[in-house]
C-alpha cells in the first residue's frame, strides 16, 4: 500500500503542473507537452503516459470526466502509519487532502487526478 501513498504525490505533482500550464496566457497544446514529457525528460513515466492517454481520449478539457477525486483508503493508510510511527509525508498527506476536499470543489486538476485513476486501476472517471 505504500506505493499508493507515492502514487498520490506524483499524480497530485502532475495534476498541478498542468492545471497550471493549461490557465496559463500561452496556447499550449498540453497533449502534445505530455508526449513530449514521456520522451526521455527527467518526469518520464507511465503516468505521464497515460496522462497523455486521457487527453487523446477526452479532450483537453478532459470532458466528461469529475473533478471530484475519489480515493480507495490506501494513502489515507499511509498517512496515518506515518503519522504513527512519527514520520511526516506533507506531499502524500496534501494530496490525499486534497482529494477529500475535491468531492466539494471539483476542479481541473481533479480532472486530471480521476482522469489518471481511471488509466491505471479502471476506477471510474465520471
Amino acid at each position: 500500500m505504500i506505493h499508493n501513498g507515492i502514487e498520490y504525490g506524483m499524480m497530485q505533482a502532475l495534476a498541478e503542473g498542468f492545471a497550471v500550464m493549461k490557465e496559463s496566457p500561452f496556447d499550449l497544446d498540453l497533449e502534445k507537452i505530455a508526449a513530449l514529457y514521456n520522451h526521455k525528460s527527467v518526469i518520464e513515466s507511465r503516468l505521464v503516459g497515460w496522462l497523455k492517454n486521457a487527453f487523446e481520449k477526452y479532450g483537453e478539457d478532459l470532458k466528461g470526466i469529475s473533478g471530484a477525486v475519489s480515493h480507495s483508503g490506501e494513502g489515507e493508510w499511509m498517512v496515518k502509519e506515518a503519522k504513527r510511527l512519527g514520520i511526516p509525508v506533507p506531499i502524500i498527506k496534501g494530496a490525499l487532502d486534497f482529494r477529500l476536499k475535491s468531492r466539494g470543489n471539483p476542479t481541473y486538476t481533479g480532472k486530471i487526478l480521476s482522469a489518471l485513476r481511471n488509466q491505471f486501476g479502471g476506477h471510474e472517471a465520471g
